[in-house]
């Protein structure tokens, strides 16, 4: 294996199932026109899907126009990314050149995008009833859920996820949804031959797909409805539930996938990398097991970190790292980006020119410790 490329083939090993490649920030586009690059070599590897930091039911708009031509490119765009992430340049491109490679070739052959997260924000969380009643209609029920869920805004006002005593997830509503959703999956499986025989394996993993968010929801809400909890109790214990509800979603997209290839999956490091992860602002002090950490413990040498790194972006306002962090040493690589071996932990320190808007997690031991790549992006503007 070389210690500098631009090729990522150049590290991957025969084990990788899911080369997980993380970015510091998501405010910088240079990552993700790097992350498309590489995924077009890993294509000519074998690897026939994509895992993005987006939210896995609202992302079959988009496999369904990369695939089949379904709608249009700007309403996958649109429609199909949560997080404000279908205004990236990157995704734009990515989902364009995945729409073309996939013309006219057959079905195993095809590139799939998948999203992994959940439908929530920092600071709301939508009802669970659409995608209940989305598995109710699939298996034909006669069910009202719409009279369990109540008003939608119940759920989605901020007040749900940031109040606990006004939160609806510890309602006795509340806990039948849950009885509910999990007997609508067990029906799921005990009829799964028939409905597949008047349906297809497609929409019957789609609509189990819509019952496990729907249960992911219920389980969010709940663990927002925690009483006694101190603000960074609090929003650490959500942080965990979504990394863990994105972990199960990454083994399951490995599931689906497993007879057609490897997975690129792409999101923030914190989410990705192998370590437990860590986030403090101000009073704010959160700590929580991420999707990375819990998938690679599962999958263990399956599971592949690349961890993301930036030297300077004019998007962000960073200028160059100081002497002595683990930045700096990188910045004398040639080009505007390389992936390379990552230093040992300790032999530097975390950089402290950043800011909270900017998003921008630098490098330190706990983001290193596990990486079996990195990805340096020295200048964020020079890459086109």
């Amino acid at each position: 294996m070389r210690s500098m490329s631009q090729d990522i083939r150049d590290f991957l090993t025969p084990s990788c199932e899911l080369l997980a490649l993380g970015e510091p920030t998501h405010q910088e586009p240079a990552f993700g026109l790097v992350r498309n690059r590489l995924f077009a070599q890993l294509v000519e590897h074998g690897f026939r899907s994509i895992a993005l930091e987006t939210d896995r039911v609202a992302a079959f708009v988009v496999d369904d126009y990369v695939r089949h031509g379904a709608g249009t490119l700007d309403a996958a765009l649109v429609e199909g990314f949560t997080h404000g992430f279908g205004a990236q340049p990157g995704n734009r491109r990515l989902l364009a050149w995945m729409r073309e490679f996939n013309r006219d070739r057959d079905a195993g052959e095809q590139l799939a995008f998948h999203g992994f997260d959940i439908p929530t924000e920092n600071t709301t969380a939508p009802s669970p009833r659409r995608y209940l009643e989305h598995a109710r209609d699939y298996l034909r029920l006669d069910l009202d859920i719409a009279a369990l869920a109540g008003e939608d805004r119940r759920w989605e006002r901020e007040e749900a996820i940031l109040d606990a005593a006004t939160s609806p997830g510890a309602t006795p509503e509340a806990e039948l949804l849950r009885r509910t959703a999990d007997d609508l999956l067990n029906r799921l499986y005990v009829q799964a031959p028939d409905v597949i025989a008047a349906s297809s394996h497609v929409e019957w993993l789609r609509a189990r797909t819509h019952l496990q968010a729907g249960l992911g929801l219920l389980r969010y809400h709940a663990q927002s409805a925690v009483q006694g909890l101190g603000t960074s109790a609090r929003i650490s214990g959500l942080i965990r539930m979504r990394d863990a509800l994105m972990a199960q979603n990454l083994l399951d997209i490995r599931a689906v996938e497993a007879r057609r290839g490897p997975t690129l999956v792409f999101a923030h490091n914190r989410h990705l990398q192998r370590n437990p992860s860590a986030w403090s602002q101000g009073e704010l002090d959160c700590g929580w097991n991420g999707a990375g950490h819990i998938a690679g413990s599962l999958l263990e040498e399956r599971y592949v970190f690349v961890a993301g790194s930036l030297g300077r972006s004019a998007v962000l306002g960073l200028g160059e790292p100081a002497p002595g962090t683990y930045e700096a040493p990188l910045q004398t690589q040639p080009g505007a980006w390389q992936l390379v071996t990552p230093p040992a932990s300790g032999t530097a320190v975390t950089r402290t020119d950043t800011t909270p808007r900017q998003g921008y997690f630098p490098l330190d031991p706990e983001t290193l410790d596990g990486a079996a790549v990195l990805l340096h992006i020295a200048d964020g503007g020079a890459v086109e």
